[in-house]
Formats: structure tokens, sequence, C-alpha cells
């Protein structure tokens, strides 16, 4: 009804919110509002005749579950011959056509390429209002929880000396201001916290550094008072989060620079309107988080030591209790979370656990609850894919482990698979590596036997941030941003068998310098996670020599890092678990 009312022949549904957020607050979770589907990654398309939903090989089999019998269609995306959903308009909808779009919440780039699409095909992009907000009874609010000081003992840097560098690269580039719409960015810049969107320490805002001005727009309501006359003190200007535009609008003729990739092109537009012109490339802010400083590399060693004891606990209460107590995949995501908990500084889960046993570890991002969760037996392998969030970072971690009988194939499919992690663990590069060049060394033993897996490899985790960030990756394709010392990432090869079982291995790594010849300078990376590898799953003619002593002395160090802090009755159990290979 809104669509024809607008006269529109179809609406373009993002699916994510104003700052181009991965997960979303309840406010804008249009794409599960419309579909049912409840993943973190997807886009979706309504026609007046048909609709479709696009997302990636994380959750093919997740959409076709959850859109059974809604009429809607998923398309893949990230595969061979993928057809996007600007093309597949381009091809239904005849010359003439209009297709409505939220301004607020599609980045600057992701507009272009759709109207440039369209555009070949006589295809008007209609910039719309949210029509969505017409048709969502009782939708919720921007959460008003508050925002709460990350202390500079874990922060490392204080928002001035954050705020001068910026200024310093901004003069560099003869740029007057840049919009930050970003909301780890926005955290990351002003050392706040929030807890707007489940598992993310975010809140929501925006934020503008000048040469000389340092602004925030954020619901004041949010900001306690003392962080507010912190804030004052430091000449940092708090505005609420709705005075945003206005305050963009009476700009006149000055240079922004732009993330084109993230800021949404409502924000671009009010701009363009004050005669304002645009520097665009990747933030600044994403580029100096992505770069993690000493105090915070410091937080995530330790962070790895507590998340290291709360998985032995968990391993030795898992071989203790299966086959002996009814266990489900949603009890051991609970139980997870529950020694986590007991460290020091825990905030909180880094993201929902995956926890997929049998034929459920080939569900890259399942997500069950106690009614649809498989109950777990003393038979076979399981996947579990969790993290934490501590003052100190973030942690990510995918183990899979045998809990009785494993087959040959199994134990094959687990061997390539950690042949991947160790191959990108030992890889040293020349500076200026991007992350499309290392990919194929996670993969190789894989590709040899004809097995792939169709998401990325790494992603950037933040510090005390979201597990996810950017601007980074080490996946197939291109990202012209390149892995630099102090860059924290992921390491996690995979394969999956559908309807039978899934592995995957998962350690975080941080860039460091490794040496300087003649040749240049040449990087690496080190191993932060601390949790033992199933060795009961390796064949071990399949590892050579050298994979054997990285295993054996990853192992060692998880010992010597992790033996002193947990109880003595586990000590044996750790021993066990790290032995000589």
């Amino acid at each position: 009804m809104e669509m024809l009312k607008q006269n529109l022949d179809a609406f373009y549904i993002s699916g994510t919110d104003p700052h181009s957020s991965e997960y979303l607050p309840e406010k804008w979770k249009t794409r599960e509002f419309i579909t049912g589907f409840t993943g973190s990654y997807g886009v979706v398309v309504i026609a007046q005749e048909e609709a479709g939903l696009w997302t990636d090989s994380r959750y093919f089999l997740q959409a076709e579950e959850q859109l059974k019998g809604s009429g809607i269609k998923m398309f893949k995306l990230r595969v061979p011959n993928a057809v996007t959903p600007e093309n597949w308009l381009a091809k239904k909808l005849p010359e003439g056509s209009k297709v409505g779009i939220d301004p607020l919440s599609v980045t600057l780039n992701g507009f272009r390429a759709f109207e440039n699409v369209l555009n070949k095909k006589n295809i008007s992009l209609i910039k719309t209002n949210d029509i969505l907000g017409k048709i969502w009874e009782e939708r919720p609010e921007i959460p008003g929880n508050q925002v709460f000081e990350l202390e500079v003992k874990y922060a490392g840097l204080s928002r001035k000396e954050k705020k001068d560098t910026i200024a310093s690269e901004l003069k560099k580039l003869n740029a007057d201001y840049q919009v930050v719409s970003m909301l780890d960015e926005l955290a990351w810049l002003f050392n706040l916290r929030g807890s707007d969107i489940n598992f993310n320490p975010v809140f929501t805002g925006y934020g503008v550094v000048g040469k000389n001005e340092f602004l925030l727009f954020a619901d004041k309501n949010k900001i306690p008072p003392e962080i507010q006359n912190q804030l004052e003190k430091e000449k940092i200007t708090l505005n609420g989060y709705d005075e945003f535009f206005s305050w963009l609008s009476e700009l006149r003729k000055k240079k922004i620079y732009i993330d084109p990739d993230t800021v949404n092109y409502s924000v671009f537009e009010t701009l363009e309107k004050g005669g304002n012109t645009f520097v665009e490339g990747t933030s600044i802010v994403a580029l100096l988080k992505a770069r993690k400083n000493k105090t915070e590399l410091n937080g995530f060693r330790q962070a790895m030591k507590k998340d290291g004891v709360a998985l032995v606990e968990f391993l030795f209460w898992l071989k203790q209790t299966t086959g002996r107590e009814n266990i489900s995949e949603y009890t051991i995501g609970r139980k997870l979370a529950e020694f986590r908990s007991k460290q020091e500084g825990f905030q909180g889960e880094s993201f929902s656990p995956i926890v997929g046993y049998k034929s459920h570890g080939a569900i890259v991002h399942l997500t069950v609850g106690p009614d649809n969760a498989l109950p777990v037996e003393a038979d076979g392998i399981l996947l579990f894919d969790s993290g934490g969030q501590y003052l100190q970072g973030t942690t990510d971690i995918t183990r899979t482990v045998a809990l009785g009988k494993v087959t040959s194939r199994q134990k094959k499919d687990f061997t390539l698979v950690l042949k991947g992690l160790i191959a990108l663990t030992c890889a040293v590069f020349p500076a200026g590596t991007k992350g499309c060049h290392l990919d194929i060394l996670a993969r190789r033993a894989l590709w040899e036997n004809g097995i792939n897996y169709g998401h990325g490899t790494g992603h950037g985790v933040g510090h005390f941030l979201n597990v996810h960030e950017g601007p980074m990756a080490i996946r197939q394709e291109y990202n012209p941003n390149t892995i630099e010392p102090g860059m924290v990432l992921s390491n996690e090869p995979a394969m999956y068998r559908e309807g039978e079982y899934g592995i995957r291995t998962e350690n975080m790594i941080v860039c460091v310098e490794k040496q300087e010849t003649e040749y240049g300078k040449f990087l690496g990376f080190d191993t932060l996670t601390l949790c033992p590898i199933d060795t009961s799953l390796i064949e071990r003619q399949m590892l050579t020599s050298s994979e054997i002593q990285w295993l054996n002395d990853y192992h060692q160090k998880v010992r010597k890092e992790l033996m002193p802090l947990i109880k003595e009755e586990l000590k044996p159990f750790l021993n066990e678990l790290t032995g000589p290979f």
C-alpha cells in the first residue's frame, strides 16, 4: 500500500541502520521485520509481485529455513555467477520504473552502485523516507541506555591525543572535517562505551572532527553529568542526536573527509547542498582504531588469559558431562557464557554463541534456542564459536572437538583445516600486502582436496568493541586496505559437509614486524588466543614436521600461560590437552 501511495514499483531495504552497523538495535531490524530472517547480513527487495532476500554462504541454510512459507525467495551472494539485487531489478523491471530507497540507511557507495546499474535501464532510484515506519506498529525506539567511560588505562590514548592525530591527518589532506558515523569508530574516538546493541558495547550517535573542533551528537540523557562535564572541560561540544543533520546543513563551502563505504547517503546529500566539497577514502578513525596501540595489545593478551581459563574450565565440564547428563547445544552456549562471567572485567558475550553438533555444525552462523537445539551425546564432533567482551579486549574463538567416535574422513577434514590455520599463522610477507594476497594460505590444503568454504578467513576484531571490524580483512575478495602492524584479526579456515558436520578452527592473531632487509620491511603474525586444539582429531601423517613443531610450540605456550591461573584440579587435564603430539 505504501509503495502504491508513492508510485514505487519496488522498494530496497539495505538491512542496516544509518551507521552501517552489522548488528542492529531493535529499531533498525527492518530485514527481520519484513522477512523473519534473523541473520546479521542480507538485503531485501520488494517488488509489486515478488520479493527476495540476498545473503551470503554463512546464512544459506538458515535463510532457506526461515523464509519457508513467506513467499520471499533467497538469492545467493558472494558465489560464482551471483545476481545482485540491482541487476535483478534491472532485468525484471521495465524502463521508466521507480525503485524506492531510504538514503539514511544506505551508504554513499551503495547508493552509487545501485543508481549506476538502474540508470542504464532508465529506472529511477527514488529517495524515500523510511516507509516501514508507517507499517511497523509499536516500532521500538533507539535505546536510552547509559554511556560509560573507558579509562585511558584501558584505551591507551586520551580523546585529545586521538583528536590531534586525526586533525594532523586532515591537515595533510587539506580537509576541514571528518564525519564519523560508524558506532564503533565513535566509541573508540571518544573513549566511551554503551549498550545500545546486544554484544556490541556501542551507543548511537555521530561525531565530527575538525582542525579545531570536536563534536559529539548523541542523546544527552544517555550521557551521565560527570561525563558531560568532562567533555566540556576538554572543549568537546555535545549536541543532541537529532541535531546532527541541521548542523551539517549549516556548513558552507568546506572540504569534508568522508568514507563512502560507511557514511550514509543522506550525510553526503546534506553536505553537497551546502556547496561543500569532499575528500573520499577509508575513514581515518577506522585505520587508527584498527592499528592497536601498546596498551590495547597488552589488554588483548590479558583478555586472552581470562578467556583461556574459562575455556579450559568449559572443556573440563564438557568432558565430565557429555554422555552422563542431558545437555544440548543451547546448554553448551549458556555454559560458555557462565564460565566467562566468572572472570574479572567480563562485560558480556561478544556475539551470540554458535554451537553446532553433528549436522548443525554445517550451519555457519547457527543460533539455537532451548526449543530447537540438538541434544549432545558422546559421539561425533562438536563445533563451538564464541567470545567475550572484557574491559581489556574482545575475544573470538572457534574449536571443533571430538565427543566420541569419529570417522577417518572427519579426521582428514579437521587436519586440512588445521594446516590452513598454521599456514596463515606462519606467513611472512612484505609491508603493503593485502588480505586477499594471504587468503590462499588458509585455503591451499583444502583446495588441493577439492574443498572450499564460502566465508572470509579473517576479520578485524575491536578492542572492547565490535567483534567484527574493518577496514581490513583476509578473504578472497579484493580489499584495498593493507595488513599492518598492530592489527588484530581472526584466523578461521573451515569446511562444511551439509547435513553431516562442520569443522572450523579459529585463533585471533596480531600483525607484527618480523624483520627489515635491503628488500624492505617484512611482517608476520603472533597468535593471541590461548586454548588447546583437539589433537585426537588430527591425522598425524598429513602434517609436516614443521606443522607438528608449530602445534607443540603453541600448546607449550598455552600451558605456560594458563597453568598458573587455573584451579589445581584442572592442571592434569590441561597437561593432557597440551602434551607433546
